[in-house]
């Protein structure tokens, strides 16, 4: 149980980071938590990040950077990288809306301020709502139904999120300004690498 609450817990932290800018509250809990800091091992160095007040470093720095790589340079939608006309698919014919539905998750466009269903902040959020769903399974000892969602998540994380993401996230880490979305590139993707290893070990034991 406790691996399934760090996943919960890494997978909420890497969707809230890449869906919106962040806001006082989640930048002084990453700076104050040295768990956290151990995943972003160049902010951890990063001299602004003590020295400049929160909200000046947000406004003028970090959230400048969020822009730049989720809506001016970069396109974080699989449906951009999956498709050949390169268009993003905002209605119901988008690939991830099927699997979305079968488990209860809905998007909500008005708080993630995204176009589409396949955002890679929602993708992320997915896999924390189908980890939340195998601890309650865990914790009520039904063997069977945490065995489903981690075949789910394996199968999300391999017809979706591994399919073009570490696309995104290597132009990400390449066009980054800042350490937190530097640090925060290279966690998501080096996360789901090894999430994916060890759910294919999970679900072949």
């Amino acid at each position: 149980m406790q691996q399934t609450q760090s996943r919960i817990n890494l997978y909420a932290l890497l969707s809230r980071i890449m869906l919106q800018e962040l806001d006082v509250e989640m930048l002084k809990m990453i700076k104050n938590d040295e768990t956290i800091l151990e995943f972003f091992p160049t902010l951890k160095e990063w001299k602004p990040l003590y020295e400049v007040p929160e909200e000046k470093l947000l406004n003028e720095v970090i959230n400048p950077d969020f822009v730049n790589l989720s809506v001016l340079h970069l396109i974080p939608y699989e449906t951009f990288y999956t498709r050949d006309d390169q268009m993003i698919e905002t209605g119901g014919a988008n690939p991830v809306t099927d699997m979305y539905s079968a488990y209860d998750f809905m998007v909500d466009f008005e708080v993630a301020r995204t176009l589409s269903a396949d955002h890679i902040g929602v993708e992320l959020e997915f896999m924390h709502h189908l980890a939340t769903a195998e601890l309650k399974a865990e914790e009520e000892g039904d063997i069977e139904a945490v065995k489903e969602l981690r075949r789910v998540e394996h199968e999300f994380l391999n017809k979706h999120l591994l399919r073009w993401a570490p696309l995104y996230l290597i132009n990400m880490k390449y066009e980054a300004r800042t350490p937190l979305y530097f640090d925060g590139a290279e966690m998501a993707l080096e996360y789901m690498l090894s999430d994916n290893e060890y759910l294919t070990k999970e679900i072949s034991a």
